[in-house]
């Protein structure tokens, strides 16, 4: 099994910055892609950024050119820069991992995000 604890989120102004971090733990071998998922209040779960363990990355339309996905395999640590925060990125931030040929998921236990206009 793989284990996620995210951590970094808080309130900030708009136009600021924040950095998630997602420290997994357990088969971490086992590990394909990893990535960050958001649910704002009423809204279903979406993707925000994916990262495979090659190091490909893929991004919603609507955080392109403003969030960064990372990871550190000496670590075990996967990251999320977030720049230039809109009201709109409001949300709980949830960290993901596909593992053992995808034929697993695990979730974090989420992170809040508030971003004030």
């Amino acid at each position: 099994q793989v284990q996620l604890v995210e951590s970094g989120g808080g309130l900030v102004q708009a136009g600021g910055s924040l950095r998630l971090s997602c420290a997994a733990s357990g088969s971490i071998f086992s590990i394909n892609d990893m990535g960050w998922y958001r649910q704002a209040p009423g809204k279903q779960r979406e993707l925000v950024a994916v990262i495979t363990s090659g190091g490909s990355t893929n991004y919603a339309d609507s955080v392109k050119g403003r969030f960064t996905i990372s990871r550190d395999n000496a670590k075990n640590t996967m990251y999320l820069q977030m720049n230039s925060l809109k009201p709109e990125d409001t949300a709980v931030y949830y960290c993901n991992a596909h593992y053992s040929d995808y034929l697993f998921r695990s979730w974090g236990q989420g992170t809040q995000v508030t971003v004030s206009s």
